[in-house]
């Protein structure tokens, strides 16, 4: 969303905004990097459009992907972390041509991140420095205490889980995946297809279930966006 980046755009300097398929890309220095933030979109065709636009027009050394995730194991809770290892599409199913979730012609049933044990670091820092970025009475409203962090696997796809059912069937099909989103993947296509590095950051909203309700806006304002500077903040320094 684009409330998840504007802590981010707050402390961009040297700001430059162009508009390139109905998107804002916003170029300047973060933290003495120079970036360039932009809104992906929601769902994994908008993702991998703004993916390749970023690409080819700004020639990017690598790419970060941050945004909120539901969780679908138990060690998972609302405010915690996943550092991205393996990207699956769990919605695609091109049988009996391929195996399920094997994306045609590159073969693959997965897609790898890079830089992980890098941004690993510095999520453990950010966590050190928790009450520096997020504020007390905004995590208790939540019901945040003890965010933590691990490295796992994402599973992307063009839908919103809700149901314990669909959580199942996901754990029965995927194992390793701890949490699930809608853009990840896609991102991580389009990465591995331009030979770009790709790494990901997933904060949990919510645990994906029928109990998933939060007020997504408020969360994404006072905590998302304020995890992606922090962590993003370590990282680059």
């Amino acid at each position: 969303m684009q409330e998840e980046m504007q802590a981010l755009l707050n402390e961009l300097k040297n700001t430059k905004s162009t508009t390139k398929g109905m998107r804002n890309y916003y170029s300047g220095t973060l933290y003495n990097k120079k970036v360039v933030l932009v809104f992906s979109r929601w769902g994994k065709v908008a993702s991998a459009a703004t993916t390749t636009q970023l690409i080819n027009d700004f020639k990017v050394s690598e790419i970060i992907f941050t945004g909120v995730a539901g969780g679908i194991i138990d060690q998972l809770n609302i405010g915690d972390v996943v550092i991205g290892k393996h990207l699956y599409q769990h919605d695609l199913d091109a049988q009996p041509f391929y195996k399920q979730f094997e994306v045609p012609i590159l073969k693959k049933l997965y897609f790898e991140t890079q830089n992980t044990s890098r941004l690993l670091k510095a999520t453990k820092l950010f966590i050190g420095q928790y009450d520096l970025f997020i504020n007390k009475k905004d995590a208790q409203s939540f019901n945040i205490k003890n965010p933590t962090f691990i490295l796992g696997d994402i599973a992307s796809g063009d839908q919103f889980i809700s149901s314990l059912e669909k959580i199942k069937e996901l754990n029965k099909a995927i194992p390793t995946v701890t949490c699930v989103e809608m853009e990840g993947a896609s991102v991580a296509q389009i990465c591995f297809e331009y030979n770009v590095p790709f790494s990901i950051i997933r904060i949990i909203s919510d645990k994906a279930n029928d109990n998933a309700h939060i007020d997504f806006a408020k969360f994404m304002h006072v905590i998302a966006s304020h995890y992606a500077l922090g962590i993003l903040k370590n990282y680059f320094v």
